[in-house]
């Protein structure tokens, strides 16, 4: 007898193959069999009419902190999301120096937006080595499993100390072997790889950029180096040089003596230009080497709003002094009064230079409000200038009403890097590609401005069911590309496929009913932290290693959720 079947489920086992209708049994932790059986279980699942996937595998989080004190791992685990990936962009909590916490906090909070303070109080610090940082993961269940990469900010602070991010000191030679010792010994006791920030973008709390931005080539390399004769390993890097030919060089350099994969992040227009980055990847490729570029299903999304941390009105002189201080509901009555909100509007300045904008008049171009059912590829007339237009009035006077309404709950959209097309042919051009790894969920960062970690369900709902402005893409490529690329790239080959042998990681799915809601914000960090978070319906059953973590978007109370180290393997 197995303890589950889920029975006449429309399967898309992540293979790419068809979807096929059956039944999949699972005894344990593993799935013991698929297709029809007759064979009876413990308890049994009715999927008819349902989507049967395996769950997704987000390779690009920041649970690194969270996960040390919250078993939900929430909100990845609310859209099927069974195997996070964390420690990226160069930034995490191992190794370190007991005087180097605070840096390290200071770190996560400028880069990744998670508030200090609820760092400081949720995490234990009882580890000073990678080693001992991933033993103490260990010792913690939660619903879905962990894995991380060893992260530069932390090893170059561990050894420079203070000169860890100085723009001119460079590592001795017996700093850089520290170096290297540290990301090998990280990834020997279980890391799945290595990784660095080498854009302007990433700056500490205090606006100083993160260790590792101005390291050199040869330190690049000789880090990556540190995984030659490994048989496991990927080093991830988010990078404004992905244009310059001298990146590419000690990349290749990196891929060809070490036979390990590379995943880009790039954070520049350059690596775009002529094809550029993918032209890389498909000549490593040719030579049977991984170089893959990491991409969103979207463009990452400001969101502003009085919830957020960020709107346009938020920093003029009067909201600063007179409402920015008061709780949401008195926040919306403050801005009720018709002379607090002249002298409001009256302070934004529409000529202000604002980045891939032009100005802030331009931007609202650009800011959509979202509602009950976000549309994230909206037209230009759904712009809160296109409002404005529509209805003869000043966009910053439509802006503020929609601002206040729903009790100030409303948020809205912007695309960052730009939104001049109103669509995505860009994004659909670039997820097709072969080479792409799909990533930058940035799970359980952004806490103020950004809500993405529902990135997986936004594209299996907009890709393959809802969008109109172009081409959608199958479910099946869409499956795999969550689920079986994702973990295979990161060296985890007993998940991200519905077989036998395979972990019994499964979403079953009422595909007609994937709706994601508007982001809100909660406050349940340490200290009372605020967090933006967004809900989803139609995961009728998460399961993960054969328990139901959530029925219904309800938590089941199963923990089965481990550390993932280096080398995982399918048996049956």
């Amino acid at each position: 007898m197995y303890d589950l079947i889920i029975r006449a489920g429309t399967i898309v086992d992540g293979s790419g193959e068809a979807k096929f209708q059956g039944d999949i049994a699972i005894q344990g932790e593993k799935i013991a069999a698929v297709g029809n059986i007759t064979e009876p279980a413990k308890r049994e699942i009715d999927a008819t009419g349902m989507l049967v996937t395996p769950g997704w595998v987000d390779v690009h989080t920041h649970y690194d902190g969270q996960a040390t004190w919250d078993p939900i791992l929430a909100p990845s685990s609310w859209h099927g999301v069974t195997t996070v990936v964390m420690g990226n962009c160069g930034v995490g909590f191992a190794p370190v120096r007991p005087q180097d916490h605070q840096y390290l906090i200071e770190l996560m909070e400028g880069v990744e937006d998670i508030p200090g303070a609820a760092l400081a109080e949720g995490i234990n610090w009882k580890w000073e080595s990678f080693p001992e940082y991933l033993d103490a993961l260990e010792t913690m269940p939660r619903t879905i499993d962990v894995a991380t990469h060893v992260p530069h900010g932390a090893v170059r602070a561990y050894v420079m100390g203070e000169r860890c991010n100085s723009q001119d000191d460079i590592p001795t030679d017996d700093e850089l072997q520290q170096m290297q010792d540290l990301v090998r010994e990280g990834i020997e006791a279980g890391a799945l790889g290595f990784s660095s920030s080498r854009t302007w973008l990433h700056k500490d709390k205090h606006g100083i950029h993160v260790p590792g931005t101005f390291a050199g080539s040869d330190e690049m390399l000789a880090l990556g180096l540190s995984m030659k004769g490994l048989e496991r390993g990927i080093f991830e890097m988010v990078s404004d040089h992905l244009g310059d030919d001298d990146e590419w060089a000690w990349i290749q350099q990196f891929v060809e003596e070490t036979g390990r994969p590379i995943t880009v992040v790039a954070t520049s227009a350059a690596a775009f230009e002529g094809n550029k980055m993918y032209n890389m990847a498909e000549s490593a490729k040719q030579k049977g080497l991984e170089v893959r570029p990491q991409m969103a299903g979207r463009p990452t999304g400001i969101l502003h709003g009085l919830q957020s941390n960020f709107h346009i009105f938020a920093m003029t002189p009067t909201f600063q002094s007179e409402v920015s201080h008061l709780p949401l509901a008195e926040m919306v009555t403050a801005l009720d009064n018709p002379d607090l909100r002249a002298k409001i509007i009256g302070e934004v300045d529409p000529t202000l230079p604002i980045p891939l904008a032009g100005s802030l008049g331009e931007l609202l171009w650009a800011i959509f409000p979202l509602g009950d059912k976000p549309n994230y590829e909206p037209d230009r007339e759904q712009s809160v200038s296109g409002i404005a237009a529509a209805q003869d009035r000043d966009p910053f006077d439509v802006m503020y009403d929609l601002l206040c309404a729903n009790g100030g709950k409303e948020l809205f959209y912007q695309p960052l890097g730009g939104y001049q097309t109103y669509n995505f042919d860009f994004f659909r051009q670039s997820m097709s590609h072969p080479n792409v790894l799909f990533g930058l969920s940035d799970g359980g960062a952004h806490c103020g401005v950004i809500a993405d970690a529902g990135m997986p369900s936004f594209i299996l709902s907009h890709w393959a069911r809802d969008r109109t402005k172009g081409e959608q893409f199958d479910v099946e490529f869409l499956v795999r590309k969550l689920s079986r690329d994702t973990a295979e790239a990161y060296g985890m080959y007993d998940r991200g496929l519905l077989q036998e042998g395979y972990l019994a990681d499964i979403n079953i799915i009422d595909f007609d009913a994937l709706q994601l809601h508007r982001p809100e914000a909660i406050f349940d960090l340490p200290t009372g932290g605020k967090r933006l978070v967004q809900k989803v319906d139609g995961y009728r059953h998460i399961i993960k290693r054969g328990q139901a973590i959530f029925e219904d978007n309800v938590h089941t109370g199963a923990l089965p959720g481990k550390l993932v180290r280096g080398g995982a393997v399918a048996s049956s």
